[in-house]
């Protein structure tokens, strides 16, 4: 087997071409090739796979531990993203996914956040729903020295009530009530990975910078996430039926581009889950 990998963008992103759904499974050297590249570009892009929901999982394994936790779908280690309730009857929570974010910033219990998230595209929006990504270890190599240092010794809060309003300004107390059942976590700004990388931990799920007065807080946080998402910074995917993308999570922040509630969009999601703490 010959593949061959792109560079989508300067910061993030690449395509893999020339790998068909039946050599997924058969070449044993394919899962150290796929992660060495993740881990050097962030997202990678596989147009027209096709890949079964199976075969998906089965890879996913090859990466990591796969979360099996209850996903809407009859395949164990698939999760069905979409906003049609009658099939994700958590279709409501979706909508934060409209922000940029980074998965599992506010875990139930003291999992770390997810290593890489595969999405396979079985329906498309037919206005929006693209998915944006941007490194958020460029976001971090962007910063000065001075800068470096001031915020190494930041520690921020994240929510899911705080993800939560950016799309329910308004909650009701029965929601508000569901959202704050979720603990919030304190992670630093700055992580620093046991590769010895590091990163910037952003998006939706910030609450507040500890100790510093909520107006500044937010401004901070708002201007870091700015910058680290300019659109020369981004790559963005525009779907159709069959692309498979694979991210980071530990490295990517992304974001799913509006689109209807009564939507087709439906796109088959396998987490592999992480193994190190944001420390």
């Amino acid at each position: 087997m010959t593949i061959t990998i792109d560079e989508l963008s300067d910061t993030v992103g690449a395509e893999v071409r020339g790998l068909r759904v039946e050599e997924l499974l058969a070449d044993k050297t394919l899962p150290q090739t796929i992660f060495d590249a993740l881990e050097e570009h962030g997202v990678l892009v596989f147009r027209d796979l096709h890949l079964d929901p199976e075969t998906q999982v089965a890879f996913c394994r090859e990466l990591g531990e796969v979360d099996y936790s209850p996903g809407h779908h009859p395949v164990a280690g698939i999760y069905r993203v979409s906003l049609d309730t009658s099939k994700n009857s958590s279709a409501s929570y979706l909508r934060a996914t409209f922000d940029w974010h980074i998965d599992g910033c506010t875990p139930e219990d003291d999992a770390y956040p997810q290593k890489a998230t595969m999405l396979t595209a079985k329906a498309v929006a037919i206005s929006g729903g693209e998915t944006e990504f941007a490194s958020t270890y460029a976001a971090f190599d962007q910063l000065g020295a001075g800068e470096r240092e001031r915020l190494a010794s930041l520690r921020v809060v994240h929510s899911l009530e705080a993800s939560q309003r950016l799309v329910t300004a308004e909650p009701t107390p029965e929601q508000l009530a569901v959202w704050r059942r979720r603990p919030s976590k304190e992670h630093p700004l700055i992580w620093t990975h046991k590769s010895g990388r590091r990163s910037l931990v952003l998006g939706a799920s910030t609450d507040h910078v500890v100790g510093m007065d909520a107006g500044d807080s937010r401004a901070l946080l708002d201007d870091l996430l700015h910058r680290s998402t300019e659109p020369e910074r981004v790559y963005r995917h525009e779907w159709s039926v069959g692309d498979t993308v694979i991210w980071d999570n530990r490295g990517v922040i992304h974001r799913a581009a509006p689109y209807p509630a009564d939507s087709p969009r439906e796109m088959l999601r396998t987490t592999v889950l992480g193994d190190e703490p944001i420390a």
